[in-house]
């Protein structure tokens, strides 16, 4: 037997390769994949500005859905189990190693499709915007990039929370999306200035928690928006690495500026959040108070015009890869 994946050739050039069956540790799974999620992370992969660590699959892929093909004995799983799991790349195949302790179950009531959309915008969201940048009940969350595939997930679960949501996009097509899954106010940053648009609506320096991923020139804004103990959690540079910000307003607003990414995190990291996340968000899902927005899905072989469309910033919700 055998299976399909995806390799880089080069940073323009992907192909679907073929080999043998994969095995696993008595921790983890083998997944039959059905769909994997496709993340900028992938994108930056293949350009060669995120390798991935040493112990992890040069196959791109962070997260996947499926059925348990093989199960480790010390992993706690059955064959044929139905799940979605965080995996240390290798996702962009037909078959996928996890940890067991990165692998979540999925309930009979919801889509194998939708589980997809889960692991990565679940740790990211639960460990960034609740961990570390501690959101607690009815406070104001400010999420940039609200339609992504993460943002949209921050969105809804700041509504579960009771918390007054904020979020940006760039057409009036988005922020109506926005507010269909419960935003409370949508930004156009292409209309105008955010800082304008936040003191327009009063709520200019009463933003609890932003959920940043685009960091660069927002960075001030970031500061200008937040409330006196105010946290920014920072995941992303869509808008470049560099920022000018005035420091006067960290110190008078006591605020925290926190970043991270999902490879530099520890097993046991992401293994105590996915407990978590277990615990506290699969109900959610399963209940339909939290339903990821789905784009696109893509064929494995045309992994490429996925990136690209992901790239050109056209989406609004997760892309998936089928992979069956």
């Amino acid at each position: 037997m055998s299976h399909q994946y995806i390799h880089i050739e080069d940073s323009e050039t992907l192909e679907l390769r073929e080999a043998g069956d994969l095995s696993c540790a008595g921790d983890e799974v083998v997944i039959d994949v059905a769909y994997a999620g496709i993340n900028r992370a992938d994108v930056l992969q293949r350009a060669g500005f995120y390798p991935p660590p040493e112990d992890a699959s040069p196959v791109m892929g962070l997260e996947v859905s499926g059925t348990i093909r093989i199960a480790g004995e010390h992993s706690g799983f059955d064959t044929g189990e139905r799940v979605c799991a965080l995996v240390h790349g290798g996702g962009y195949a037909t078959q996928a190693m996890a940890k067991a302790a990165c692998t979540l179950r999925v309930p009979s009531a919801v889509d194998i499709k939708v589980a997809a959309c889960l692991p990565e915008a679940f740790l990211t969201v639960w460990y960034n915007v609740v961990v570390r940048a501690g959101l607690k009940n009815g406070e104001t969350l400010l999420v940039h990039g609200g339609t992504s595939g993460i943002g949209n997930i921050a969105v809804q679960l700041g509504k579960a929370m009771n918390c007054r949501v904020i979020a940006t996009a760039g057409s009036s097509d988005k922020c109506q999306l926005l507010a269909d899954i419960g935003a409370d106010l949508c930004l156009d940053y292409k209309k105008a200035p955010l800082s304008e648009q936040c003191l327009e609506h009063g709520v200019l320096g009463g933003v609890d928690v932003v959920l940043d991923m685009v960091g660069g020139d927002f960075e001030q804004f970031n500061l200008e928006c937040l409330a006196v103990d105010g946290r920014i959690a920072c995941i992303g540079l869509m808008r470049g690495g560099q920022a000018t910000i005035d420091l006067t307003q960290l110190l008078m607003k006591r605020a925290t500026l926190t970043g991270s990414t999902l490879r530099r995190l520890t097993h046991e990291e992401k293994a105590r959040c996915f407990r978590e996340v277990d615990q506290q968000l699969m109900p959610l899902v399963e209940s339909g108070h939290v339903r990821p927005l789905i784009d696109k899905t893509f064929d494995l072989r045309d992994a490429f015009a996925a990136q690209t469309y992901m790239s050109s910033g056209a989406h609004a919700g997760k892309l998936l890869l089928s992979c069956r």
